[in-house]
């Protein structure tokens, strides 16, 4: 379904129609001008066809005649489609401006159409219609690819004999259950995906299927021309005074935007009647939740919302569904934890030490405890730190690259499919703010031997080392806050050691990390705020030459600072927590005061998997909020207003550029939120993904509500973006293989360091009942915990802790020896609390393990992205055969004009003989 029955109306006249010259627009809005088609430079209530009112909403007449309007999207006449729409202020200050814009919008060739708001008077839109010949002109120019000959492709004998199958197939199919997931016959065969396609050429236009001069160029096409023409539109007389974006910045238009192509509710059932419109189709197969479980039609996305939007979402399906067998194996690692933990050798130790005593973990009020208290916690860790994380990690690091090469291969085939292979981005235009600044001096373009603004090299590089010193100074602000957890964190493990519930009392440590995890959470959600003005500041002051090179440097900062933002506590806990705190008497100390937090007695393992389980709930909870909640209420509170001050249908009377204009504009930086925060969700599930199995489980979740969140926001919230072209999901891609290759670094430390993994194989070979044997089990483990604990005594207690320590009791006993968490030597010998012999082999495997297993791991990424090619074999050679078969077209197309013109010449030969005496 191409387009709405109400848009078909008259459409054989409207093709049959010559197409209007220039001064024929001028002269049909001077005919109209009693009628109320705008002036050329008037912006009274006389020249509009609706002048606002800010009474009572409309009579049931106005009522009808608006729906209408909103039904066919066109001008007064029925006829001329609306294209784009631009809404000022008749209050604005800029009329002059604005009016020569407009004049120079009608000389392009462009008609257009006035009317008032029905809510507002103050406001007037702006319609726009593209002829046909400006369609056709517009479209040469920008070299826009358009259908010419159906793709009739070679089949290879394998495929042939699947089609055979697949016929015979279909006679059973009623038999058989319908794929889940797929849609059946709702979704319409998009024409220009089954037919070779050629920039478009007036001279050529018989070669081109032209069925209807009204769906030839489709709504999204038309808007991208309008938009084409305007950006290119003089609004003042200069060389640089151009564009319609300036004049949105200086507010002499207040907002401009294609519309929706109707409703996207209907009373009748899409699949009894059909759907009214393209965009009714999206909500009913993608932006309704029922078909969560769909896959996503990405041609009619793209078709609807352009390229890059539908490259957005292709990508985000993509990613989801590799996330199934990632999260799939992270739940096998976790369930293998829950499975094997009555056979936990260490385990089920910590729960029957009752003998030993640990030393306290801070110096006031924090008591004497047993390690059998310890038994949950013990016993919690070994669900994420088990004999299955090593392969888990190795996993993660090669589902990274695997998702990244086939997502080339995914990318190249959408490229194929939507005619973007040979596509090449148009050279940015310079921005406004770069030629204000260096107008004064110009260099000659050595590309297009134009003159054009010259940045000097001293200015620019002097601009760049300002910029990495504030991004360096907000990385400081960064490493300063997680410094105040750090002291946090320090102080409340005594102040929840003396709290008076007992539940926290026995807890302290964690109730610590977990309302350190949500202050922390919180300075992430400040700072980030705070981040993105900073990050406009360092670009602006860098004056990047053109938008896609401010686009980049602003990506690549908002990046970093939110990147460091988020995982800098999570890197604190991983790697520095418990690392750096000396020993029972002789503690290092923040300030000469405060003692640096030690890890809990099972470990450090559980404070990072709280860490990382909290922030990502949030974090995920919170966008989906904003994404989708705050628009939501925006809406709602405009839909209020209008009801309050129009009455309860008011809405329903509404032609749809005034709907469409009550919706919420997309956000600024296009589609960098949605981005930014699956680039970060991605770096969480692989970056530490070794200590939290469950994290591709939760982004999984996240996601499958994500993409109905973004499709709903996009279909229902969102007035409709300018829908624009892109081969690539850009410098996101550079980003995603950073975070690949960080991934395995990460995971190789946090198994070395972080886990308990390495010191307990070295005690399992080295120095367990088992020690020589070459083996290893939970039976060579007996003895691993009373190992890996040191002695103290308690007399030896540093001087302004020892009146706390020393006659401190445990159930009435005086406590003479604690343990604590390190290989050292006991007080009694020769060089008490040295490091002992299995510390340096503890520490020596594990600078082992981390550098096997990154060469390992770099190994086999390697190996897999050298196996796995870009371009899938079948495309490969049906693009070999579309080269083919154009070349012979264009081999018979000559051979055509030749003989065309070899008769033409036998004719005139002819015609001249007889002409001769």
């Amino acid at each position: 379904m191409e387009e709405s029955s109400s848009k078909a109306t008259d459409s054989s006249s409207q093709v049959d129609a010559p197409p209007l010259a220039v001064k024929d627009v001028n002269v049909l809005l001077q005919r109209k001008g009693s009628e109320g088609v705008s002036s050329p430079s008037r912006d009274d209530d006389s020249t509009l066809l609706n002048p606002g009112t800010n009474s009572s909403i409309l009579d049931d007449n106005t009522k009808s005649e608006g729906r209408s309007k909103s039904s066919c999207l066109c001008f007064s006449d029925g006829k001329s489609r609306i294209d784009y729409i631009l809404v000022y202020r008749k209050s604005s200050s800029q009329t002059e401006k604005r009016e020569i814009f407009e004049r120079n919008i009608r000389a392009e060739g462009l008609q257009m159409e006035k009317e008032g708001s029905l809510t507002n008077s103050d406001v007037i839109f702006l319609k726009l219609h593209a002829p046909w010949d400006v369609l056709c002109r517009y479209a040469e120019l920008m070299n826009i690819r358009m259908p010419f000959r159906r793709k009739i492709l070679y089949m290879h004998r394998r495929q042939k004999f699947m089609s055979r199958m697949e016929k015979r197939i279909n006679k059973f199919r009623g038999w058989l259950p319908r794929k889940p997931m797929k849609f059946n016959d709702t979704l319409p065969d998009l024409e220009e995906n089954e037919s070779f396609t050629a920039p478009f050429s007036r001279s050529r236009i018989h070669h081109f299927i032209i069925h209807n001069k009204d769906t030839f160029f489709n709504n999204a096409t038309r808007s991208r021309i309008v938009h084409h023409v305007l950006q290119r539109v003089k609004y003042e007389e200069g060389k640089n005074k151009m564009g319609l974006n300036r004049l949105l910045s200086n507010s002499s238009y207040e907002a401009a935007f294609p519309l929706h192509e109707g409703s996207y509710h209907s009373k009748n059932s899409i699949r009894t009647h059909g759907a009214e419109n393209h965009r009714h189709l999206l909500y009913e197969c993608w932006a309704w939740w029922g078909v969560w479980y769909k896959y996503q039609p990405l041609d009619l996305i793209r078709r609807y919302f352009g390229e890059k939007i539908g490259l957005y979402f292709a990508w985000l399906g993509w990613y989801t569904g590799m996330l199934f067998p990632a999260a799939l194996v992270g739940l096998f690692v976790f369930l293998y934890g829950i499975f094997t933990l009555e056979h936990c050798q260490v385990s089920k130790e910590i729960c029957q030490a009752t003998d030993i005593i640990m030393c306290p973990i801070c110096d006031q009020y924090c008591p004497y405890l047993k390690l059998s208290d310890s038994c949950i916690y013990a016993k919690v860790t070994h669900l994420f730190d088990n004999e299955a994380t090593v392969f888990f990690a190795v996993f993660m690091a090669v589902w990274a690259t695997v998702f990244l090469e086939f997502w080339k291969r995914r990318r190249a085939a959408l490229a194929y499919d939507w005619d973007l292979i040979d596509w090449e981005e148009e050279e940015d235009e310079i921005r406004p703010q770069f030629e204000a600044k260096y107008s004064k001096k110009e260099r000659m373009n050595p590309i297009s031997g134009k003159p054009e603004p010259y940045q000097a090299f001293t200015d620019k590089y002097s601009r760049l080392i300002v910029s990495a010193s504030g991004i360096f100074f907000m990385i400081l602000v960064v490493i300063a806050a997680v410094f105040g957890i750090v002291i946090y964190r320090v102080i409340t493990v005594s102040t929840f050691a003396a709290f008076g519930w007992a539940l926290i009392r026995n807890n302290s440590q964690v109730a610590t990390t977990g309302t350190a995890v949500c202050i922390n959470f919180c300075m992430i959600m400040l700072l980030n705020v705070l981040y993105e003005k900073v990050a406009l500041l360092l670009t602006n002051l860098e004056q990047p030459r053109t938008e896609s090179e401010w686009e980049n440097s602003f990506t690549l900062k908002m990046f970093l600072f939110q990147f460091v933002n988020l995982n800098s506590s999570t890197f604190y806990i991983a790697f520095f927590l418990g690392r750096f705190t000396g020993r029972p008497g002789a503690y290092l100390r923040l300030i000469n005061r405060w003692k640096l937090e030690e890890c809990h007695p099972s470990g450090c393992l559980i404070d990072l998997c709280m860490q990382m389980g909290i922030i990502m709930v949030l974090k995920q909870t919170w966008n989906n909020f904003m994404e989708l909640g705050y628009p939501l209420i925006q809406n709602w509170w405009t839909r209020r207003r209008l009801r309050r001050e129009h009455g309860p249908n008011a809405k329903a009377g509404f032609p749809q550029w005034e709907r469409d204009y009550n919706l919420q504009p997309m956000n600024a930086y296009g589609l960098f939120d949605e981005y930014l925060e699956m680039i970060l969700q991605f770096g969480f599930t692989t970056i530490f993904v070794a200590a939290f199995p469950l994290a591709p489980l939760l982004a999984l979740l996240n996601n499958v509500i994500e993409i109905r969140l973004d499709a709903y926001k996009f279909v229902t919230q969102w007035r409709r973006p300018l829908p624009s072209q892109a081969k690539d999901i850009g410098i996101w891609y550079g980003i995603l293989e950073g975070i690949g290759i960080l991934s395995v670094i990460t995971n190789a430390f946090v198994i070395a360091v972080t886990s308990d993994f390495i010191p307990r194989l070295v005690y399992a070979y080295k120095y367990g009942p088992c020690a020589g044997q070459g083996r290893a089990g939970e039976g060579c483990m007996m003895g691993y915990v009373n190992a890996s604990l040191s002695i103290f005594q308690v007399s030896d207690f540093e001087r302004k802790s020892q009146s706390r320590t020393n006659g401190s009791e445990l159930f009435g006993e005086a406590v003479k020896y604690c343990r604590y968490r390190d290989y050292r030597e006991p007080p009694g010998s020769a060089e008490p609390y040295l490091y002992t012999l299995q510390f340096w082999h503890v520490l020596a495997a594990r600078l082992a393990f981390i550098i096997v297993f990154e060469h390992m791991v770099f190994a086999i990424k390697t190996l897999i992205a050298y196996l796995i090619p870009d371009l899938p074999k079948d495309l490969r050679d049906r693009m070999r055969r579309e080269k083919y078969l154009i070349q012979e077209m264009m081999y018979e197309a000559e051979l055509e004009r030749l003989q065309k013109e070899k008769n033409e010449k036998k004719k005139k030969e002819r015609a001249h003989h007889k002409e001769w005496p």
